[in-house]
């Protein structure tokens, strides 16, 4: 051992026991610091702390006692070892001594072997002591720095998987944009239709026709149009012929407005506005009037669409770097990863959702969004935008513990038996070049185990299932 670096505070107000005990260390190259006092050895600790305290306990107007407990309640110099060297030998000072905070006891008259020894063992333990002090430092560090990297690993694959999505979202949110524009320009247009056709309609209906109208119209608001196109063909069809026997004009014509109006099933009640020899304006004017409400529900729909994707793209980029479990909704996480590829899913791929009750647990949800976002892309990615995606939720059991289980399952080519063991390893990947890091199961391993769950994987040609389990904890504060 390297004894030229340690420094030893050396307390006795007896000078023949301080040479004495100096002359013992010095032959170990200790640097040796006597003091001859309580208040002294304190000022001295303070000043420049001492890797080892050698302290009497019978000195006048402060003990060894008193001194060791001033070193122990100042922060700087609470963690310096204290060996008491006394000529008492009752077991009560012993355990007085020890209980003040010293880590060895010596007593009078003592062995310059057994000194040298007790010193040595002290110094080696304390050395010991701060070098684990300064391990335990870094290795704190280090996990902060992996913390830090593993959540900027999580972001970037984020935002690379973000980068895949965009031209989708881009579609989503310009689909019911475009809807929008569609109906405010056909709105606009039969408004100014209907302005200028009502008053003339009702010049040339009676009072009793006027009242007809209203409950003509009222049906047709009362019924939006929910027909396939081979559905309102057929519709067409039997109405044109129900108006032939009418002997109604412009049969057709008249069958197709009122099948886009929804009036196609028991058209008796209006057959007198039918057979007026103003049909023709009536009709004309109804359906303008109707078209109006279906372009506002149109657009109401279009809004509802666009904003469920920007709220499903806010909350996938959202982080939430508080650190905090809070209570959420898996299928709701799930639901907000399934919009953002809408346009993806309705291509080829046919969705079918299982979700059982299952309740809400405490969780990290920004993370399992990445969670489920990679494990679903990598689906459609081994359909090739053609197949069957399942995803179905369940209760399961993690160690003998409640857990909520989410099961992706897609009809693609599987996952060969050979690396299925592998494809949790960080960086393995079997994508081509540039096109993916390794890192997205690896990623999803680590957020899945962060949260005390599991995911394992079966696989053959035609059916890759993804299981993952969440156990279901007890929120703070509350017992089972």
């Amino acid at each position: 051992m390297n004894t030229t670096r340690f420094s030893i505070l050396i307390v006795d107000d007896t000078p023949a026991n301080l040479r004495l005990l100096s002359g013992i260390l010095a032959q170990r190259d200790y640097m040796v610091r006597p003091v001859t006092d309580g208040a002294l050895a304190l000022s001295a600790a303070q000043a420049d702390p001492p890797d080892l305290i050698m302290l009497d306990i019978m000195m006048p107007n402060m003990s060894g006692y008193e001194v060791c407990e001033q070193l122990k309640a100042d922060e700087r110099t609470r963690d310096i070892p204290v060996i008491f060297i006394s000529a008492k030998q009752e077991i009560l000072d012993k355990v007085n001594a020890f209980s003040l905070g010293a880590v060895d006891y010596i007593t009078k008259p003592f062995q310059a072997e057994e000194v040298l020894a007790r010193v040595e063992t002290h110094l080696s333990l304390c050395n010991l002591r701060k070098s684990l002090e300064e391990k335990n430092q870094q290795l704190s560090e280090t996990l902060q720095r992996l913390k830090a990297t593993q959540e900027q690993l999580i972001i970037r694959e984020k935002m690379a998987a973000l980068g895949h999505l965009i031209a989708g979202i881009a579609h989503e949110i310009n689909t019911p944009l475009g809807a929008i524009q569609a109906s405010i320009g056909n709105i606009s247009n039969a408004l100014n239709v209907s302005l200028q056709q009502l008053p003339k309609l009702f010049q040339q209906l009676s009072a009793e026709q006027q009242v007809t109208f209203f409950a003509f119209l009222q049906k047709a608001l009362d019924n939006p149009v929910s027909l396939s196109s081979r559905e309102a063909r057929q519709a067409r069809r039997m109405l044109k012929e129900e108006l032939d026997a009418f002997k109604i004009p412009d049969a057709e014509a008249m069958a197709a407005s009122l099948v886009n109006m929804g009036i196609y099933q028991d058209i008796s009640p209006f057959l007198g506005l039918l057979q007026d020899e103003h049909h023709a304006l009536i009709v004309q004017t109804a359906y303008y009037l109707v078209m109006q409400q279906n372009n506002s529900r149109n657009i109401m729909s279009a809004v509802e669409r666009a904003s469920k994707v920007v709220f499903a793209l806010k909350k996938y980029a959202h982080y939430d770097e508080s650190g905090q479990k809070i209570k959420a909704d898996i299928v709701e996480g799930i639901e907000a990863v399934l919009t953002l590829y809408h346009n993806q899913l309705k291509k080829g791929i046919t969705l079918n959702k299982v979700y059982t009750d299952i309740p809400q647990i405490l969780c990290y949800p920004d993370e399992l969004q990445q969670v489920w976002i990679n494990v679903i892309h990598n689906a459609i990615r081994a359909m090739e935008g053609h197949g069957t995606l399942e995803i179905a939720t369940g209760i399961a059991e993690i160690d003998h513990r409640p857990a909520v289980m989410v099961a992706i399952t897609d009809s693609g080519h599987g996952i060969p038996a050979a690396i299925q063991s592998r494809i949790f390893e960080p960086f393995f990947t079997t994508k081509p070049a540039g096109e993916g890091s390794g890192l997205g199961l690896d990623i999803v391993r680590q957020i899945i185990e962060r949260h005390q769950g599991k995911i394992d994987v079966t696989s053959c040609p035609g059916k890759t299932t993804f299981r993952i389990s969440l156990p279901i904890e007890a929120e703070p504060g509350k017992i089972g």
